[in-house]
């Protein structure tokens, strides 16, 4: 049986979120580096994840880009411990997280 849920584990969606408790520094620097590696368009003005517009929305969006394109490692989903692995989609609106 614990093999049959470390499977179920495996193959649940899982999306990368900043800790709530991140500095600013932390998650302005968690942008730059993933959107450094992948496409951060989705949250450029005027898009649907450009809201709300501040540094944990954006950083939870780019972190998870990065997560997603780079295979949903848990070592993917790590930004210098600032960043949570969740099994709950955090899309909001018409804000579609990969």
């Amino acid at each position: 049986m614990n093999g049959f849920v470390n499977l179920k584990f495996a193959l649940q969606k899982t999306w990368c979120v900043a800790k709530p408790s991140s500095d600013q520094a932390s998650l302005l620097a968690n942008i730059n580096y993933a959107c450094a590696h992948v496409d951060c368009g989705i949250l450029q003005k005027g898009c649907p994840c450009s809201t709300p517009d501040n540094l944990m929305n954006r950083a939870s969006i780019a972190m998870n880009l990065y997560y997603q394109a780079y295979g949903r490692n848990h070592w993917n989903c790590d930004f210098r411990n600032s960043a949570l692995v969740v099994v709950t989609n955090p899309s909001y609106g018409n804000c579609i997280y990969a």
